[in-house]
């Protein structure tokens, strides 16, 4: 085998990674990235100084890291699908957050934005992969279309 089907392999297994206590674990997540969210509303709707809001910034950051790994593990489709690609984007903009000044309001309301929709949307909507221009639930579906880079 190949490093190149070793590494496709590893990113994109035919079935989905799992392990005892997984969903636990992403509910564990996703209430921390809550809390997060919440800390980070408040002080930029109510413009409270860095030194108040930072550590919720770095809850909602490192939740999100950490959730996305645990997607991206059980399934690297995920990275090509339309759910996937919005949190990439969010994570991006929480880090611009945490980097630029004056635009903290407008970037993290873009991120509430992008989550609702993509929270609600249906899942022909959040499984769709720009890539291959439908909606994709396992590389085993792209059946002939071109598998993408590692």
């Amino acid at each position: 085998m190949t490093t190149t089907e070793r590494l496709r392999q590893l990113l994109f297994p035919d079935r989905s990674r799992g392990f005892p206590g997984k969903r636990w674990v992403n509910i564990s997540l996703r209430t921390l990235h809550l809390v997060g969210t919440a800390g980070l509303g408040g002080a930029f709707l109510y413009g409270a100084p860095v030194e108040a809001w930072l550590p919720y910034l770095w809850l909602t950051l490192s939740s999100g890291f950490l959730m996305a790994g645990l997607e991206c593990w059980s399934n690297g489709v995920w990275l090509i699908q339309l759910r996937g690609l919005a949190v990439l984007l969010k994570l991006l903009l929480l880090l611009a957050i945490a980097v630029t000044g004056g635009m903290d309001l407008p970037l993290f309301l873009l991120v509430i934005l992008v989550s609702g929709v993509i929270a609600h949307a249906p899942g022909s909507v959040r499984y769709y992969s720009p890539y291959h221009g439908r909606r994709l639930e396992s590389l085993g579906d792209a059946s002939g279309d071109r598998v993408p880079p590692p």
